[in-house]
């Protein structure tokens, strides 16, 4: 088959197209003939050799992806061959004291397709039936690979880590990125108050139009004076934070007191200084968050399917292309998804 195969971390140039033995389903396992796959954050860091996911080369990244099921292994009973089926990029032992409590996106093995194992930038992927969602008819390949990743890790981090409520006030940074577009949706669908940031004139109007009340332009004004021009100086409940140290401190500042701040990446680095006082003096609270649940999935996929959420498509590539993909991700050009298709 052909796939994108990483033989060394690097930058876009090491992503080559070749060619690669088809995977064979074992236990438990199902193949998908590949669709469609999205191009995540997560993707460039593994590709960069992020040490945290410990890839061993050669690897085939790849979080989200879609198709149709290829093959199963004689155990599978709940998929067949030529149903249409996404998959949900977090691997759970579900025997865990955390899995068995519900919180199996903290569990004790945790993995993610793509970086613990080979994923989705290929024609044919191999996957455990648990990995694997129904997708209807009605959603494209396209946008079924779209929302997975992005849309339950925006879901987990303002349902569940921000405690978001109807009346609330939300501040998303980086609103036009994949995970922006989810949480500004999402938001909405709570009946929240969103204020959104993004870089450009074209950008913060495409912000308007998927329902933010208020916009931000990041490049040319000031984050934390505006959110006070438009909360009356009082602030903002919950900030959605994905970018780190470049946004960090304007982010803290921005929440009320008692705000709360979710925050699920570290696009700009890993390290960033906090003034404890504004900590503790206004009583704010900073939550990681990472991933979401199973049963988060299986709800945001249903918003999905009923047309309560849409995933936003910016760009679709073929996949010996990914390497130019990836350069636009890395640009912050692009507004929503980028999809790479077999």
């Amino acid at each position: 088959m052909n796939a994108i195969v990483l033989r060394e971390p690097g930058g876009p140039g090491a992503l080559r197209y070749e060619q690669v033995d088809r995977p064979v389903p074992h236990r438990g396992e199902v193949l998908v003939k590949v669709k469609a796959a999205s191009v995540n954050r997560l993707d460039i860091w593994i590709r960069s050799g992020l040490a945290a996911y410990g890839t061993k080369y050669p690897h085939i990244i790849g979080s989200d992806f879609s198709g149709e099921v290829f093959e199963v292994s004689p155990d599978v009973k709940n998929f067949k061959p030529g149903d249409r089926v996404a998959a949900d990029p977090g691997i759970r032992c579900l025997k865990c004291d955390y899995c068995l409590e519900g919180d199996n996106n903290i569990c004790r093995h945790m993995g993610l397709i793509g970086a613990s194992t080979w994923g989705g930038y290929a024609e044919y992927a191999k996957v455990n039936e648990d990995n694997l969602i129904p997708l209807p008819a009605h959603v494209s390949f396209e946008e079924g690979t779209a929302f997975p990743l992005t849309f339950l890790t925006a879901w987990h981090m303002l349902a569940n880590r921000g405690d978001l409520r109807g009346g609330q006030s939300v501040l998303i940074i980086a609103g036009g990125s994949g995970i922006g577009v989810a949480a500004i949706q999402i938001a909405k669908l709570f009946g929240a108050k969103v204020i959104a940031t993004a870089g450009g004139a074209e950008k913060t109007a495409r912000l308007m139009d998927l329902g933010a009340d208020h916009v931000i332009d990041h490049k040319s004004e000031d984050i934390y004076k505006r959110v006070m021009d438009f909360t009356g100086g009082d602030g903002v409940d919950v900030v959605f934070e994905h970018v780190g140290p470049a946004t960090l401190g304007k982010s803290l500042a921005s929440l009320k007191k008692g705000g709360k701040l979710a925050i699920c990446g570290a696009t700009t680095g890993p390290e960033a200084t906090v003034d404890l006082r504004h900590l503790f003096s206004r009583q704010l609270e900073v939550r990681g968050s990472f991933l979401g649940t199973r049963g988060e999935l299986l709800k945001v996929a249903a918003l999905v399917a009923g047309g309560k959420l849409k995933p936003v498509i910016d760009e679709v590539f073929p996949l010996k292309e990914a390497g130019r993909a990836h350069e636009k991700m890395e640009k912050n050009a692009h507004f929503g998804k980028i999809i790479l298709v077999p």
